[in-house]
């Protein structure tokens, strides 16, 4: 189809902002996003639909439309609902570029025209079965009403006798026909997910063949942000985020008909799954917020205010404020520059997804931001007594790969690694950075480890105690002596207690309100004596290995 059409279709409500000498360019697919650079989930083609979320300012719109025009979408149209008219800036920069810009009014939902577009593209490809794609499509995009991925896996059942599923890469069941009964037990989904990830890490054609427990399944990829049945540029790129459909039936013999249907399908699934993701925009930019607020070492009065924001947003009716966890995640390629925050972002998010919940929309409790090559996430947990360390509520490393580990595994292949990192739970705001710094230390102990998948928390730190006995008294006299001499130096000069106030400050895990109350001091005093700590020893009570070598020192004195 071409963009005039969109143009002269009354019920998109599309206003043509410039690009009037592009509108015969041929439009193959749709994709919603508000990501500052889509550009992994294009491939050519696409009308852009987006709500303008990765614009901050006026700067950000060349960049953004430079990326679309260089992935060679046929146009971008952009919703009036977030910020009014689209902005100027944007209209320049589509003119500069000759990209094609629509206005899509506050009153039409980006699924309206989401759908009409795949009903048009698609429309030319089901030949005969057209009826059935359509009303496949209609179920698709009426949102929740219409009963999502489940009414569409109904109707393959009803109108051409298949079962299907959708699972994520991880094998959690996603979506499954209703109507259907007994549902894939979650050692089927875990299997089915690992023959898929070994197949497209082997650039097999999809659909895939996989026998498991005596029954054969093929396996159709759903690729996220793309309407597009074609690879991405490096597949390691989504491997270990694209959903699939697993259909009990064997593909090989299939009329290409038949196939055709299979794949628009499973493009109806990613429209889905695009909403899903965009739910998710609110989550990240908290999490994102949040992170770079405890990075820079901002106050915990500012970073607080961002927590309680965030609270609501994660934990919608919890009454208490919640206490957090950190986990810290990184995905590793062997000879690769490829980026590896967005996959460990989009994998963190699945993995942490609660394993009770089940729908292309689960109850997510998480927030995930990038830091580089990492993800970080920050998970609320609701609040519990304040002297309990959060090791049995919270999340626990031994266990968050279990069920996981050998999808993961089949799609890291031999040159892949994924390594996690868990904090204990903290109490506030002020006790954040010196979780994410146990995140982190954790997936460093994580990532010495054997295997392609491994995991450490926050337990594993205290293990070095365990050593103390088998250190020489030469060094251990060595190295209290540096760190703590200074400190008792300063005590019997000027009858301070910095020894003291340095042991309650470690066994209350950084808290200055907890170790004020525990001291009988005032928060401020607390940090005029953890500042003269510092200054004497030259360390930093806010980063991780300090503590540490603080905490051995005290154990060795």
């Amino acid at each position: 189809m071409r963009l005039r059409a969109l143009l002269d279709t009354d019920a998109l409500g599309l206003k043509l902002l410039g690009g009037e000498d592009e509108l015969d360019r041929a439009v193959r697919g749709v994709m919603t996003t508000d990501l500052r650079d889509p550009s992994r989930y294009l491939s050519g083609g696409e009308l852009v639909l987006t709500g303008l979320a990765w614009r901050r300012d006026a700067a950000d719109s060349e960049p953004f439309v430079r990326i679309l025009v260089q992935a060679g979408v046929a146009a971008l149209a952009a919703g009036e609902a977030e910020l009014g008219d689209v902005p100027e800036d944007l209209v320049l920069a589509c003119a500069r570029h000759r990209l094609p810009l629509f206005a899509v009014h506050e009153s039409v939902a980006f699924a309206t025209i989401t759908e009409h577009v795949v009903r048009q593209v698609s429309g030319e490809r089901a030949g005969d079965l057209a009826a059935v794609v359509d009303r496949h499509r209609r179920m698709m995009t009426s949102g929740p009403a219409g009963g999502g991925p489940d009414v569409v896996l109904d109707l393959l059942g009803s109108d051409l006798d298949l079962r299907a599923w959708v699972l994520s890469p991880t094998g959690r069941l996603i979506a499954g026909p209703k109507l259907a009964a007994p549902t894939l037990p979650a050692e089927v989904c875990a299997a089915l997910a690992a023959e898929h990830l070994a197949a497209t890490r082997t650039d097999r054609r999809a659909p895939h063949r996989a026998p498991v427990g005596g029954t054969t399944y093929s396996l159709f990829p759903i690729r996220s942000g793309s309407r597009s049945p074609q690879p991405a540029r490096d597949v390691r790129e989504t491997v270990l985020s694209d959903w699939l459909l697993a259909v009990e039936a064997d593909a090989g013999d299939w009329a290409e008909e038949r196939l055709d249907l299979l794949h628009g399908v499973t493009q109806l699934i990613a429209v889905e799954r695009d909403r899903r993701d965009a739910s998710r925009t609110v989550r990240r930019r908290l999490a994102q917020e949040v992170l770079e607020l405890v990075q820079a070492g901002a106050a915990p009065a500012e970073i607080a205010a961002r927590l309680r924001v965030a609270a609501p947003v994660l934990l919608p009716g919890l009454g208490a404020a919640p206490h957090w966890q950190v986990v810290v995640a990184c995905v590793e390629w062997e000879d690769s520059a490829m980026e590896g925050g967005p996959v460990a972002q989009a994998l963190l998010e699945e993995i942490l997804v609660d394993p009770l919940t089940t729908g292309p929309e689960p109850s997510d409790r998480i927030a995930v931001a990038q830091a580089g090559d990492e993800a970080v996430a920050l998970v609320p947990l609701p609040a519990v007594s304040t002297e309990h360390d959060g090791s049995e509520a919270g999340i626990l490393a031994d266990v968050l790969l279990d069920s996981v580990r050998e999808p993961l595994a089949a799609g890291l292949n031999d040159d892949g690694r994924v390594t996690l990192g868990v904090s204990a739970t903290v109490h506030s705001a002020e006790g954040l950075r010196g979780a994410l710094e146990e995140a982190r230390h954790a997936r460093r102990v994580a990532a010495a480890r054997p295997g392609r998948v491994t995991a450490a928390g926050h337990q594993e730190l205290a293990s070095h105690v365990l050593l103390l006995p088998f250190v020489p008294d030469d060094v251990r006299r060595a190295f209290t002596a540096r760190l703590l001499d200074p400190l008792r130096d300063y005590d019997r000069r000027h009858r301070a207690e910095l020894i003291p106030t340095l042991e309650a400050f470690l066994d209350s895990d950084g808290s200055w309100t907890r170790c004020a109350t525990r001291l009988h001091l005032h928060v401020n005093t607390l940090r005029y004596r953890v500042g003269r700590i510092e200054q004497l020893t030259g360390r930093d009570l806010s980063r991780l290995e300090d503590k540490l070598d603080f905490f051995l020192a005290l154990r060795m004195s």
